[in-house]
């Protein structure tokens, strides 16, 4: 039996620094739905609008910065009364809202009575998401198909390997399907959940098979994919493209550092990036509890930047191994907090462990570090060598010892830090570069498109970052 948790807040709309107006909202929180909270916000006399938030976003955002793109939040004071900051952006504008946090921590403190944070996927139905998300996706692609009329080109990208199905209606319907593959999900698979080769694991394996089997081309992010996508997807090697995520660089713009970001050490060791079970946090903390107990380094204060899955069992690791003082979790931050504290380090950490998943992936915040000009410690990938080359050093998979030593050579040898800067900035700018991965893009569409007459309706091709990991 569903439970529903709901509440009325009165909201205030920051119109200017000096006014606000009322905004009267309703929160819903429904165990059916239990990772989401549904708030309609009643803006006129008969007129409201509708937002869905993540439960851990606001519960985060009770305490500190969190959020990106069209959602953020983060703590605050107003007239002497604690407030939770909503900046919600959408194509329709932008809007900044205060909510009471006392009123708001209440209402989440009812849901985690109904549903206690880290039990969510009891109370998840997969086979009745899994049908929603697959009717939906149908649903939505025949309206978009019925407003845009023929369409040439369906592009779709994983996780989940479940997309095929409404592309193969629309090639039904004469257009190509282009498969973006962004992660292996066998390999995902068996990296989180170390249930090896069960009935699941094949279960995934024959949806990849299917979803290649489907695609006229695909696109991988790293010649690693591209090598699973002909040796066990079947592809033809000229049905599979190579395109690599590459950072924003003008998002990545170095700022003077910030010696104040240090707390007081003479170094700022850096993390940015998603904290699941398979991100490797656990063994950054535990090589910089080695740095400390076993090389005798202080002088050093370090900044974890992001959330996930694992962040408070993060944060109690970090605890348990007496690393609060020099630890720091700040959640998800804006890009402006983000670039200060990668522009102020002086050496940052991708402690990836050596999976199935890892060992063939590329992972954007390697890319981004460099992009900074920062030299990285990274545990010894294969496609971790491929994209940072001698911008990074490599310890030994999984020797957080190792891995210790190598911070501790980089923090003696600053000159040694800017030539790896160097390096890695040489390299977004050069072989790793957007401009690269837009031809190969442009290429990958163009043999989608052959023997076939351009599509009627106008219009141009629009390049851009592939999304983030």
């Amino acid at each position: 039996m569903n439970t529903t948790v709901s509440c009325e807040l009165h909201l205030r709309l920051v119109v200017s620094s000096e006014s606000s107006l009322p905004v009267p909202a309703g929160l819903r929180y429904d165990t059916a739905d239990p990772y989401a909270v549904h708030a309609t916000f009643h803006t006129g006399a008969e007129e409201t609008v509708e937002w869905v938030f993540a439960r851990d976003l606001l519960a985060e955002g009770l305490h500190r910065p969190t959020g990106t793109g069209d959602v953020r939040v983060w703590p605050s004071r107003s007239h002497g009364q604690g407030v939770v900051c909503i900046a919600l952006s959408s194509p329709e504008g932008e809007a900044l809202l205060e909510a009471p946090a006392r009123a708001l921590e209440s209402f989440l403190k009812r849901t985690d009575a109904a549903v206690p944070p880290g039990t969510e996927h009891r109370h998840f139905d997969l086979d009745t998401e899994l049908s929603h998300i697959l009717g939906t996706a149908l649903w939505h692609t025949a309206r978009l198909a019925r407003k845009v009329g023929p369409v040439d080109v369906v592009h779709a990208c994983n996780p989940p390997d479940l997309l095929f199905l409404p592309a193969l209606w629309l090639k039904r319907r004469g257009a190509r399907f282009v498969f973006d593959q962004h992660d292996l999900v066998p390999e995902l698979y068996l990296s989180r959940f170390d249930r090896g080769e069960d009935l699941l694991y094949r279960g995934v394996c024959a949806l990849e098979r299917m979803t290649y089997r489907a695609a006229d081309v695909v696109l991988a992010t790293n010649e690693s994919y591209r090598d699973v996508a002909v040796r066990r997807g079947g592809k033809r090697p000229e049905d599979v493209f190579v395109v690599r995520s590459a950072p924003q660089t003008d998002r990545f713009r170095p700022v003077p550092a910030e010696p104040e970001l240090k707390r007081g050490k003479p170094h700022l060791l850096c993390y940015l990036g998603v904290m699941g079970p398979q991100d490797g946090v656990d063994y950054a903390l535990r090589a910089l509890a080695k740095l400390r107990d076993e090389l005798g380094r202080t002088d050093w204060h370090a900044v974890f930047v992001g959330s996930g899955d694992a962040f408070d069992a993060m944060v109690e690791l970090s605890r348990e191994l007496g690393l609060s003082d020099q630890v720091q979790f700040t959640g998800r931050i804006p890009d402006a907090d983000l670039v200060r504290y990668l522009s102020t380090a002086d050496v940052c950490l991708s402690p990836d462990p050596c999976n199935p998943l890892n060992d063939v992936s590329t992972m954007n915040k390697v890319l981004e570090y460099m992009a900074m000009g920062r030299p990285i410690v990274s545990f010894d990938l294969r496609e971790a060598r491929v994209s940072a080359g001698d911008a990074a050093l490599y310890a030994s998979a999984d020797d957080e010892a190792e891995f210790a030593k190598l911070i501790t050579l980089l923090l003696d040898d600053p000159e040694k830090r800017a030539r790896m800067g160097e390096i890695g900035k040489e390299r977004i700018d050069g072989r790793l570069s957007w401009r690269n991965s837009q031809a190969s893009l442009l290429a990958a569409y163009t043999a989608a498109c052959r023997d076939r007459a351009p599509a009627r309706a106008g219009g141009t091709l629009r390049t851009g970052k592939r999304p983030r990991r």
